[in-house]
């Protein structure tokens, strides 16, 4: 009978201590740029995250979801490196999110593993960023991914010599390294290698030198936001007049700002794992609904769907791994994960705890009097090897 007795006690203890904690709030702590150069990403990764969990609710498993948003400012590393820290140590959140820019989530990705939880980068593109925590899960791109195709498709269409302009931080080097390589054993030439610095550019002493040397084409990667006065340079210096085709990752015709350009930016191939106009039902609705919450002045960029895939990540993690689950149970239950994004097919490679996915050839159009990337051939699957 006592046997009997200590059973049931065991029982209700472990069903109380269960529910407990099934009623203890999930913690997503996204760390974004809100403010600064960078505040675009920032804001629009925000309007997925809360689109997401407009659509799908904010209760995962039993356990409420509680988003809590940190502005990073996008520029100081030690700054993210803190709030990661704090967000870790004194909110105690099972999942670190967000990362705008390479240098802040190399600065976090050390608070991620001592802390044992998943961290979701959903914009910063450096190759290298997964290898420095194995606790890093990405949903964003990696630079192989979006410039190797260019470089395959400059090579293919009579593009013979290229100089490659690119900010001089870990994703603009990549791509550089990377087209570079992959455009010369392609037979193709490469007259220069020119870095333009990530804070306050100014392009014109760079084009009037490209200008001169007179390349078939530029190869162009700047980040989010920075592509407006890339092509407001590349035009008051007439490059294109001179002859020389513009090309490079979609970064500098990013959706949001692509409206603002003005007919001078049709016609510029890029590539890339989204675009506004992707041909999806997915993608229609998801660009409805983001419109409805944001304002039809703002589109859906590649950095939102970053977000919008990284939440997704987190509650089927979340649902998959159980309401008790730690971070360990959680990456384990990111790896390997498939789902249909706005952008197409997708999955966590579990090896490289990287985003597998299409990556698409555009040419900018003129669309019912708008500019959009439309995509017109397309890279199934594409996971590379990296640099």
């Amino acid at each position: 009978m006592k046997q009997i007795v200590r059973i049931i006690l065991a029982a209700a203890w472990l069903a109380a201590a269960t529910a407990a904690l099934a009623v203890e709030p999930f913690k997503i702590g996204l760390i974004l740029p809100l403010s600064g150069p960078f505040a675009s990403t920032g804001k629009q990764i925000l309007t997925a995250a809360n689109l997401y969990m407009q659509q799908k609710g904010d209760t995962v498993a039993g356990r409420k979801i509680e988003l809590i948003v940190k502005d990073d400012g996008g520029l100081q590393p030690e700054v993210t490196k803190r709030l990661a820290q704090e967000l870790a140590a004194q909110d105690k959140v099972n999942v670190l999110a967000g990362f705008g820019l390479t240098p802040l989530a190399f600065a976090a990705a050390p608070v991620a593993t001592q802390a044992k939880i998943p961290m979701v980068v959903m914009a910063a593109a450096t190759v290298s960023i997964p290898q420095r925590s194995p606790y890093v899960v990405r949903t964003a791109r990696n630079m192989f991914q979006t410039t190797a195709p260019m470089a395959d498709w400059a090579a293919k269409n009579k593009i013979k010599s290229v100089i490659t302009l690119v900010s001089d931080y870990g994703p603009g080097i990549d791509a550089e390294t990377i087209f570079t390589k992959r455009f010369t054993e392609n037979g193709g030439k490469i007259l220069a290698n020119l870095r333009i610095p990530l804070q306050n550019p100014d392009f014109a002493p760079f084009l009037r030198r490209i200008k001169d040397a007179r390349p078939d084409a530029l190869f162009v990667m700047v980040p989010s936001g920075v592509g407006t006065a890339v092509m407001k340079q590349f035009i008051e210096k007439e490059l294109g007049a001179a002859g020389i085709k513009l090309i490079g990752t979609g970064d500098v015709l990013d959706d949001d700002i692509l409206p603002a350009m003005g007919s001078e930016a049709v016609g510029i191939v890029t590539t890339f794992d989204y675009s506004t106009a992707h041909d999806s039902p997915e993608n229609k609705a998801y660009v409805a609904a983001f419109e409805k919450l944001a304002g039809h002045n703002m589109r859906p960029n590649f950095m939102s769907v970053g977000g919008y895939d990284g939440m997704h990540l987190i509650y089927e993690a979340l649902k998959k791994a159980g309401p008790d689950a730690d971070g360990d149970k959680l990456l384990a239950a990111m790896k390997g994960m498939r789902w249909v994004s706005p952008r197409g097919p997708v999955y966590i490679d579990p090896e490289t705890r990287d985003i597998v996915m299409n990556v698409y050839i555009r040419r900018s159009e003129m669309v019912k009097g708008e500019i959009y990337n439309i995509e017109f051939d397309k890279y199934e699957n594409f996971k590379g090897p990296g640099l």
